[in-house]
């Protein structure tokens, strides 16, 4: 495969962190977890504090590419020339959790019909699954203040997400952050299983039955023991070739 033209202008780490966060946008896609050309997944450019990789506006996910995502700056603004534009407004949950966040390396937001079914849940993500478990081990959520367009909502959305890896926006969908694209990833497959469970549990009608608190309090201990995250690593690989063997040009 030839170098593309943005390939000869970034490092090779950046390059690399382009295709994992094309990668992440068309396995979402896949998974059918993507709401047409809304949401996005940042990255943060390796080596760098204030320097961010996003999705060009009017994309399908399904469409990214590695040279097509877009740098820009934490106001949003294009770092590097580029012929497509992005969408400010869109960039604004992933900003304010970017610049308190230095381990936040990506943030990745979906809109997916069971998110938003169970954050619009008074009583949220319940202990009925063991994938709940793993998400109720760091967990918050962030009261529905309407389009996220203003700047005076980051504090508040900052304080409530605090050190967690899944934040439940109410009324709204979900959010993970991770280490890489691969940890994100994961960790909004797990937030997306126990929504989905969580749906179709509670459609079946019969009583639900909880895990024992004591179990869910273990879960949380060793979480937050062995890492803050849940490390994507070991699934990224495969997810990597199950891409390329339907359609490898997220790499371009």
């Amino acid at each position: 495969m030839s170098q593309s033209k943005v390939q000869t202008q970034v490092s090779s780490a950046e390059w690399q962190a382009r295709v994992n966060l094309a990668a992440a946008y068309r396995l979402v896609a896949r998974f059918g977890w993507d709401d047409l050309v809304f949401t996005h997944i940042s990255a943060r450019v390796p080596d760098s504090e204030h320097h961010f990789l996003i999705n060009p506006y009017g994309w399908m996910f399904e469409e990214i590419t590695a040279s097509s995502l877009v740098k820009i700056d934490l106001q949003g603004r294009k770092v590097m020339d580029s012929p497509h534009s992005i969408n400010p407004a869109g960039f604004t949950i992933h900003s304010a959790i970017h610049a308190a966040r230095p381990d936040a390396q990506c943030v990745m937001h979906t809109h997916s019909i069971n998110g938003v079914a169970v954050s619009a849940q008074k009583n949220g993500v319940l202990p009925i699954s063991q994938q709940a478990t793993l998400v109720l081990a760091s967990l918050a959520y962030h009261d529905y203040e309407g389009i996220a367009l203003r700047d005076d909502e980051k504090p508040r959305l900052v304080a409530d997400i605090g050190d967690k890896t899944f934040l439940m926006l109410r009324n709204h969908g979900l959010l993970t952050v991770g280490a890489s694209p691969a940890d994100a990833f994961l960790a909004m497959y797990i937030f997306e299983a126990a929504c989905m469970i969580q749906v179709r549990a509670q459609a079946g009608g019969g009583e639900l039955v909880n895990v024992d608190p004591r179990i869910v309090a273990g879960v949380q201990q060793a979480a937050a023991q062995v890492t803050q995250g849940l490390g994507g690593q070991l699934a990224w690989p495969g997810l990597l070739r199950r891409l390329d063997r339907v359609d490898p040009s997220y790499r371009d």
